[in-house]
């Protein structure tokens, strides 16, 4: 499996709406997949948010860019579902300096 379709698994993908002349619907999560792997990934991002200082700058960059707040937390909760899945593949540790870049932080 790729990363894309393990966020897919886990429901954390985007799903575009156009039927007809609603073209401009705005895009949402698919929420087709796994519910209990999403549920077992709130609370890390929440808590991610609130104490890693990489992952809230990059959640700020986020909602500062006009992003909902739920959107910007899906966006954690999907990065660290592919940066876990990375971590089995490789058989490393987890460490989200890999995932978050120091860029979010300069601003």
């Amino acid at each position: 499996l790729k990363a894309p379709q393990v966020s897919r698994f886990a429901g954390l993908d985007v799903r575009l709406t156009q039927s007809g002349s609603s073209v401009n619907r705005p895009a949402r999560l698919s929420k087709a997949g796994n519910a209990y792997l999403r549920a077992a990934l709130y609370m890390p991002a929440m808590s991610a948010i609130q104490h890693d200082p990489r992952v809230k700058a990059f959640y700020d960059a986020l909602v500062s860019r006009g992003k909902k707040k739920i959107q910007a937390l899906c966006a954690v909760m999907r990065k660290y579902l592919t940066g876990l899945w990375a971590c089995i593949q490789t058989e490393t540790a987890f460490d989200s300096a890999m995932l978050f870049s120091e860029e979010h932080l300069k601003a």
